[in-house]
C-alpha cells in the first residue's frame, strides 16, 4: 500500500470463521472513498480463521493486515496490538462476529474529519447500540454493567460495550494499557479531557459460531477492573493542560 491510510479498522477475532469474510467485504464498500487498512487480530482461533484471513489475502486484498497471537489474550491486548502496528490518523474498532455495521464507519468519519490535533477536537466517536440483537441474558447483563459503570465513572456513555467506536490513534496510544480497558474508553478519554461524542448504530445479530467476548462471567469479573479505572481517575491531575508563558 502507497497510500497512507487515515483510518485504520481493527478487528479482533477469535474463531470467527464463517463471520470474517462477509465483514471485511463490508468494511471494503464502506470505505470504498476513504484511504484505509484493515487490521484483523487473530486471538489465538482454533478453527478456520487464518486460513480465511489468508485465502482473502491471497484473493487481492491488499488493506488486509493480519496479526496473530498464538493464545487467546482478549479483546483489549488486541486492540492495543493493533493499535500500536496501525498507520491511520483514527482507529475504527470492530467486532469480528459481525454484529456491528461498518456501514456506520462512514457517517462517524464525517464528525471526526479534520478535528485532529486541535484544540477541543473530538478524540472519539463512541457506538450506541439503539435496537440490539442480544441474547436476554447478555443485555441484562449489559444493562447491569452500565448502569454500575455510569454511576461511579460518570463517562456519559450509554453503551461503553458496543464494539464500534472511532478513536484518534494519538489519543489511544497515551491511554493507560490493561486487561479488559477497552470496556473503559470512554471513560479514559475523559480522564485525559478529550472530547467524545456519542452516535446511535446498527446493531445484528451474529452470523455464525458463538460469542467468545463479553459473556456475564466477564461482566462479572470486570467489576473489579471498574474499582480500579474509579481509583485511576480519582487520581488524576491529566485533565488540565500546562499553558507556556512567554517574557
Amino acid at each position: 500500500m502507497s497510500e497512507t491510510p487515515y483510518v485504520s479498522v481493527l478487528i479482533p477475532a477469535k474463531n470467527e470463521a464463517g463471520n470474517l469474510i462477509p465483514l471485511l467485504e463490508e468494511v471494503r464498500a464502506a470505505l470504498a472513498n476513504e484511504a484505509f487498512e484493515v487490521i484483523v487480530v487473530d486471538d489465538g482461533s482454533t478453527d478456520a480463521t487464518a486460513a480465511e484471513l489468508r485465502s482473502l489475502q491471497a484473493a487481492g486484498y491488499p488493506e488486509l493486515r493480519v496479526l496473530s497471537h498464538a493464545r487467546s489474550l482478549g479483546q483489549s491486548t488486541s486492540i492495543h496490538h493493533a493499535a500500536q502496528a496501525a498507520r491511520g490518523r483514527w482507529l475504527a474498532t470492530l467486532d469480528g462476529d459481525g454484529q456491528n455495521d461498518p456501514a456506520d464507519l462512514p457517517k462517524m468519519l464525517d464528525l471526526v474529519r479534520g478535528s485532529e490535533g486541535k484544540p477541543g477536537g473530538v478524540k472519539l466517536v463512541a457506538g450506541h447500540r439503539v435496537n440490539r440483537q442480544d441474547t436476554a441474558s447478555k443485555r441484562w447483563a449489559s444493562r447491569f454493567a452500565n448502569k454500575l459503570r455510569s454511576n461511579l465513572l460518570k463517562d456519559q456513555t450509554p453503551d461503553t460495550g458496543c464494539g464500534i467506536k472511532l478513536i484518534e490513534r494519538e489519543a489511544f496510544l497515551r491511554l493507560p494499557y490493561f486487561d479488559h480497558m477497552h470496556r473503559f474508553i470512554p471513560a479514559l478519554i475523559r480522564r485525559h479531557n478529550g472530547r467524545m461524542l456519542v452516535h446511535p448504530v446498527n446493531h445484528r445479530e451474529r452470523g455464525s459460531g458463538v460469542s467468545n467476548y463479553g459473556n456475564l462471567d466477564r461482566a462479572l469479573v470486570g467489576i473489579l477492573d471498574l474499582f480500579g479505572v474509579w481509583w485511576l481517575i480519582r487520581r488524576t491531575r491529566l485533565d488540565v493542560t500546562a499553558q507556556e508563558t512567554e517574557v
